[in-house]
């Protein structure tokens, strides 16, 4: 077994997404028979010593048969309707599920603004880690209910991620209705009548070379494209990630001997470097010359106000902003340390020609991680 695959079963601390499919279908609604297997294998995790937090999809698929619709709805107010009754069906039955062998289940909605606020997404991490030492279970969902399009995570496997790294997790699984990364549809055969090839292991960028990814299924928002995202995601900010089937969860859990792992970077990104880098949201831009991009991205030093040749949009002090390229290139993200007005009265000024207050770097090292 692979040092990868032997980090995520050695986990101590493991945050386990399930897809809408796993536990849902058009027909009936909330399938709480499988709901109940993946219980059982998340409790036998549990007992063998790691602390679990449960990303759960399933709420708009769970609300689509008891409001008597016929298929996945596509406007925001029957979405938000779906996932208001079915919200309540997926806490039941998770709750329900658990109580079997005595645990306590705890319910936390989020919505992206929780996690890109400085503020709230402190308050959610609190919450996490006190449900986990109070030896509850997590259960976490996107808000739906109150999410907007221009709010919105896009899917749970973006958010699984984000709550990987908020609680300190060693590692992610994501479990579906697929069973692993392959470099394209599995279900199809190509032009030179072979199938796809399964990936076994991502070690860096090259082991995606030629992957092509799909979006999600009539349940679910995601897909492989959005699965893909969130891995790598995670393994960016140095948590390890298991991709595979809902139905292999007795061994995702207990060996990590099925699916696709993604190898986590070396070094973890601290709390703050992370949210500057996935989960703020970005208010407005600053355009940096060559010299700058160079010191900025690759060298990590501070944004001085010589190297910036414009400034887009309206920010302020201490919001996050992206640094781009003359061209147009993202090339990192950081904490202004002025409003956006300030800023440009400071481009292409040498630190001396400024006055005493706008001496400071326009953002520290210390705020700023290349992407």
């Amino acid at each position: 077994m692979s040092d990868v695959r032997e980090s995520i079963a050695a986990a101590r601390s493991v945050v386990v997404k399930i897809g809408s499919s796993a536990i849902t279908d058009l027909d009936s609604g909330l399938d709480r028979e499988r709901l109940g297997r993946l219980t059982d294998a998340l409790e036998a995790r549990m007992r063998a010593g790691s602390d679990v937090i449960v990303v759960s999809s399933g709420a708009i698929g769970a609300g689509i048969a008891p409001l008597g619709l016929k298929k996945r709805p596509t406007d925001l107010a029957t979405k938000q309707a779906a996932a208001s009754v079915g919200q309540l069906a997926l806490a039941h039955a998770w709750g329900t599920s658990f109580h079997r062998y005595g645990r306590t289940v705890g319910q936390v909605l989020l919505t992206a603004d929780d996690i890109s606020n400085r503020a709230h997404h402190a308050n959610a991490q609190r919450t996490l880690n006190r449900l986990v030492a109070l030896h509850a279970v997590p259960v976490v969902n996107e808000n739906d209910t109150v999410a907007t399009n221009e709010i919105r995570f896009g899917d749970n496997d973006r958010l699984a991620a984000l709550v990987a790294h908020l609680a300190g997790a060693d590692a992610l699984m994501l479990l579906s209705d697929v069973d692993g990364l392959y470099d394209g549809d599995p279900r199809k055969v190509g032009p030179d009548g072979q199938r796809a090839r399964f990936i076994d292991e991502v070690n860096g960028p090259e082991d995606l070379d030629g992957v092509i990814a799909g979006s999600g299924g009539t349940l679910g928002t995601g897909g492989m494209a959005s699965k893909l995202a969130a891995a790598r995601l995670s393994a960016d900010a140095g948590v390890p990630v298991l991709l595979a089937a809902a139905s292999d969860a007795d061994r995702a859990l207990s060996d990590a001997s099925v699916g696709t792992v993604f190898a986590a970077r070396p070094e973890r990104l601290s709390a703050k470097r992370f949210w500057v880098r996935h989960a703020a949201d970005a208010r407005g831009q600053i355009v940096l010359d060559d010299g700058a991009v160079a010191a900025v991205a690759r060298r990590r030093r501070s944004l001085l106000a010589a190297g910036v040749v414009g400034v887009r949009g309206r920010f302020y002090d201490g919001d996050v902003v992206e640094l781009v390229d003359i061209a147009g290139n993202l090339r990192a993200r950081g904490v202004s340390s002025y409003d956006s007005d300030e800023v440009a009265r400071m481009v292409g000024r040498s630190t001396s020609e400024l006055p005493n207050e706008l001496q400071r770097p326009v953002i520290h090292a210390d705020d700023l991680v290349a992407v």
